[in-house]
């Protein structure tokens, strides 16, 4: 599923990875695992209510235990988007990070022509901080990417 997700072209437009074949998928793979073991993040699988089918994935990373701080990341199947999925979702992993981890901070980073996710990211009460102009290249070309953070209120 996960090859599914990261190499379907609505996704991966504006995601850091993207897959070709079923065995590239090993690298995304452990990628996830290694996180855990060095308790440097850890992601899950989003299940549909209705028929527990996967839909996405939701998790952090990059967690920072000397600044109290992590990054967020999600995605979904197109076929989820706009039923209020990661809002759900990202809810529970709030509570986790917060009150568990005791972060302090959480960061998302999001190419700058990604207006879904940064509308998902402020309706979840993310604050925009600024734009890294030209910061990666994605395709031979320079993109930019906004930051948003979420502080334990």
């Amino acid at each position: 599923m996960v090859f599914q997700g990261l190499s379907l072209p609505g996704i991966i437009k504006y995601y850091g990875v993207n897959y070709k074949s079923f065995e590239a998928t090993e690298d995304q793979m452990n990628w996830y695992e290694n996180l855990e073991k060095s308790g440097s993040g850890q992601w899950w699988v989003i299940r549909s209510k209705e028929d527990s089918k996967f839909c996405g994935a939701i998790g952090y990373n990059d967690f920072n235990k000397e600044h109290n701080k992590a990054e967020i990341g999600f995605w979904l199947f197109p076929e989820y988007w706009g039923k209020g999925i990661i809002q759900e979702s990202a809810n529970i992993l709030f509570d986790y990070l917060f009150e568990d981890l005791k972060l302090h901070r959480l960061e998302a980073y999001v190419e700058s022509e990604n207006e879904s996710s940064s509308k998902t990211l402020k309706n979840l009460g993310f604050n925009y901080e600024g734009r890294m102009k030209d910061c990666e290249i994605k395709n031979n070309e320079y993109i930019s990417i906004d930051i948003y953070a979420k502080i334990k209120t």
